[in-house]
This record gives C-alpha cells, sequence and structure tokens, in this order.
C-alpha cells in the first residue's frame, strides 16, 4: 500500500536559510507575508505551517546579530489571525516549555484551536539558556539535564486541563468544566479551566530534540518530529529507533509522524537545478556570515581572516564565548577537526567549508527528480514526509507546490484534498476521546 506524504511549511526567519537581500525576499513582520505563505501551502493541501520562536535577540561579540533573526513576531498572535484567512492548514507555534506556564499556554493554545475549528498544534521546545532567561523572571537558572523533566511534565499538566472539561452531549454544547488539580515536581495548580474542549479534543504536538532524551520524550509524548537527518541511511536509522521506542508508550507507529526539515530547489532539468542550488547557496552564507559561523566553533574574532582562505590554523578555545542565543556546538575541537577535514579532502576555503556544513537537508533537481526522491524517502520509511523551509519569503514554495505536487499526486503518494477538518486529520493522528481512533 502506497504510504502518504505529509507536507508542512516552515516560515523561515532571517538567517543562514533565507536569502534577505534577494529583491523578491519580503518583510518578516508585515502579516502580508504569513498570509500568502500559508495560503500557498493551503492550495497544495499541506498539513500545517510551522512557526518558529526567537525569544532574545542573537548577539555577536557582544552586538546584535544583523545578519541572522532580526524579530520574530509572537507565534499564536500570528497563528490566530491566519486561522481568519485559511480553512483546513494546520496552525503550529513554537512555544518554550521553560519559560511559560501550562494553565496559561493551555488556555491560549486551547482558544486558537477553537477559532482555527481544530488546527492548533504546539512544537515543544525547551532551554537552559541563561543569555535567553534573562528576559524572564525565570532567568535560565533551569539545569540542562531538567529541561525534558519540566517538558513532559508541561505538556501532561496541558492535556490534563484540555481534559477537564466532559465532551460535549445533549443540554451541553460545549461539555461541563470539572476542577482540576495537579501535583508534581515541576507544577502545583489547582481549580477550573475556563476553555471548553476544543474541536481536535488536544492540540497536536511536535518535538524536535534529537538526543536520546529528545527521543524518549518524542516516544512518549509527541504527535510529530522536526528531525534533522538527511541521508536515507540516516533517516531509516532515526525513523526505527524512535517508532520502535513507542510500543512501550501503548502506541503504535502511526500514532507518531517523523518529518525531517529540507530544503529545495526545482530546476527545469537536474543540472539546471544544481546550479541554482549553489547560486542560493552562495546568496545564503556571505563572506561575513562564514566568518561568523566559524567564530562559533573557534571561540575568536575571526574578522581580520580571508573568508576565501584556509581555515583557522589554532585550537578552538571553548571557554570564549563570542556567540549568545545560539545552540551552543557541543565539540567545538571534533566540530573543527570536521571542518578540516571537509576543507582538505575538497580544497575547499573557509566560506566553502560552511556553505557545505551548514547545508540543510535539500531536494535539489527537476519536478520529477525531486517527485521521485521525496516518495522514495517516505516509502522506504526514512521519513513520513517533510517540513520545507524556503529560501524566499513568502514566494519560496511556489515552484514546489505548481510543479512538485501535481507529480507526488499523480504517483498516489499525496492528496488532491482535504478530507477532513481538524489537524488530527490531516495527520492520520487518534481523537484523544476514542484511543486507537483516528480524529
Amino acid at each position: 500500500m502506497t504510504k502518504q506524504i505529509h507536507l508542512a511549511a516552515h516560515f523561515p526567519g532571517v538567517n543562514s536559510t533565507t536569502v534577505w537581500t534577494d529583491p523578491r525576499s519580503k518583510s518578516q513582520i508585515d502579516f502580508a507575508s504569513f498570509e500568502a505563505l500559508a495560503r500557498t501551502a493551503e492550495r497544495a493541501g499541506f498539513d500545517f505551517l510551522f512557526l518558529a520562536e526567537g525569544l532574545r535577540l542573537r548577539e555577536q561579540k557582544g552586538r546584535i546579530h544583523d545578519l541572522d533573526v532580526v524579530g520574530r513576531p509572537e507565534s499564536i498572535t500570528v497563528l490566530n489571525a491566519l486561522a481568519a484567512v485559511t480553512d483546513r492548514l494546520g496552525l503550529a507555534a513554537t512555544v518554550n516549555a521553560t519559560f511559560n506556564e501550562p494553565y496559561e499556554l493551555a488556555r491560549r493554545l486551547a482558544t486558537l484551536d477553537h477559532l482555527s475549528g481544530g488546527r492548533a498544534a504546539w512544537n515543544v521546545v525547551t532551554s537552559s539558556d541563561a543569555f535567553t532567561g534573562e528576559n524572564f523572571r525565570r532567568g535560565g537558572y533551569l539545569d540542562r539535564a531538567d529541561r525534558y523533566t519540566r517538558a513532559a511534565e508541561f505538556v501532561a499538566t496541558a492535556r490534563e486541563l484540555w481534559d477537564s472539561w466532559t465532551p460535549a452531549g445533549p443540554g451541553a454544547p460545549y461539555g461541563t468544566p470539572r476542577p482540576f488539580a495537579h501535583t508534581g515536581p515541576q507544577f502545583e495548580i489547582e481549580g477550573e479551566f475556563t476553555v471548553p474542549r476544543s474541536p481536535q479534543g488536544h492540540p497536536v504536538i511536535i518535538q524536535a530534540g534529537d538526543s536520546g532524551e529528545g527521543r524518549e520524550f518524542a516516544a512518549a509524548t509527541a504527535d510529530v518530529v522536526f528531525s534533522r537527518h538527511s541521508t536515507l541511511e540516516a533517516g531509516r536509522t532515526f525513523y526505527a529507533d524512535v517508532k520502535g521506542r513507542l510500543a512501550k508508550y501503548g502506541r503504535r507507529p502511526a500514532d507518531l509522524k517523523i518529518m525531517p526539515g529540507a530544503t529545495v530547489v526545482v530546476g527545469d532539468s537536474d543540472s539546471d537545478a544544481r546550479e541554482r542550488a549553489a547560486e542560493i547557496r552562495e546568496q545564503q552564507v556571505s563572506g561575513r556570515t562564514a566568518l561568523l559561523t566559524a567564530e562559533q566553533i573557534w571561540g575568536r574574532d575571526l574578522s581580520a581572516y580571508d573568508p576565501d582562505g584556509p581555515l583557522p590554523d589554532f585550537d578552538p578555545d571553548p571557554d570564549t564565548r563570542l556567540a549568545q542565543g545560539r545552540v551552543r556546538v557541543a565539540d567545538p575541537a571534533a566540530e573543527a577537526a570536521r571542518w578540516r577535514a571537509l576543507a582538505a579532502a575538497k580544497g575547499l576555503s573557509l566560506r566553502q567549508t560552511a556553505i557545505e556544513t551548514t547545508a540543510r537537508q535539500s531536494f535539489v533537481g527537476s519536478a520529477e527528480t525531486v517527485a521521485e526522491t521525496i516518495d522514495t524517502f517516505v516509502q522506504t520509511d526514512a521519513a513520513d514526509g517533510f517540513i520545507l523551509v524556503p529560501h524566499l519569503t513568502p514566494g519560496g514554495l511556489d515552484d514546489f507546490v505548481d510543479r512538485v505536487v501535481p507529480l507526488l499526486q499523480e504517483r498516489g503518494s499525496f492528496r488532491t484534498e482535504y478530507r477532513g477538518a481538524t489537524l488530527r486529520s490531516h495527520l492520520g493522528l487518534p481523537d484523544p476521546l476514542r484511543k486507537g481512533r483516528t480524529a
């Protein structure tokens, strides 16, 4: 039986994925950009639109990193507005479980689910970054080891709140509220939840961690995993590992969708697409961006270096913190060694090495090649679908939607129309009220 491909769209921030200098690249703030990308995704039958989160502007050498994120609106607010201009597209918000509280966030997500008719999703992220935490009363004190402990209890508590209303019935079109009481290591709350049970019962839960803890958290809690694995072999290994963890939590393989992030470049031929992809990467990673990327590994000011010259010949200094607000390089020495090995093997400059090492999973080729490659990933259990990250906002999905989606539909592996109203129905996920049955 042909597996159905799941597709989502990621609204990109200004970073090394986006070609923000392109004249076709529009505002990252204006609602028109969000609306245009959402309408394109819905026109194609995508499952959901995915918004990232930025809780503090990133800094490099004590200054705002002006080649990266220049500001992101709050996700749920944007998605509430998009609910009014879309009909079927799922609406996924990234919200941090470290710097929020269950009652308030559960209420905001349930409200989005009501306003959208059952299309809300929550991408659960965590943080042990004291730099980001300075913007919050919590202050970043949370130990790294406690991030998933808090997140797991946070999600469980939110679900208790969503379940505290009885289902709708005769004389109670929204159900009735019941008192809730939760006592645990992270939270102790009680009262009555103010928002009735939403159309899909629980908003869809998305998770992006790739560590052992992250994989276990996904198997126990998530509905969708946003992964980074870029090759067929790596994708199959990750897929088998995470799906293999589900049974101990009483879950089936179909209860969790694995959707790596990916970029796509479509050309008139494979060679044309490769040329376009190379040009895009050159635009995405300028010489200055390459130097700033290398500084995060070597821990030193490299502004005097020639980006088109060789890599630094000294070892990284792990004690220097030039970059703030980013995921830390776990092992700078190992990463520097990887850069050096790649540069030596291919004769690459510093900038060329940065281009190769910072690339996301990419599908590059003619429409036929891209469609076949994506289908192969899904049919051979390397993924259940993909979250596509365009390099232009908001028109970066147009080529894919106009040229690749029809070919996937011809193959019978992607829907020609929505068959349900909720995001759970698009993804084929269980209904929380009827265990084992899809929404």
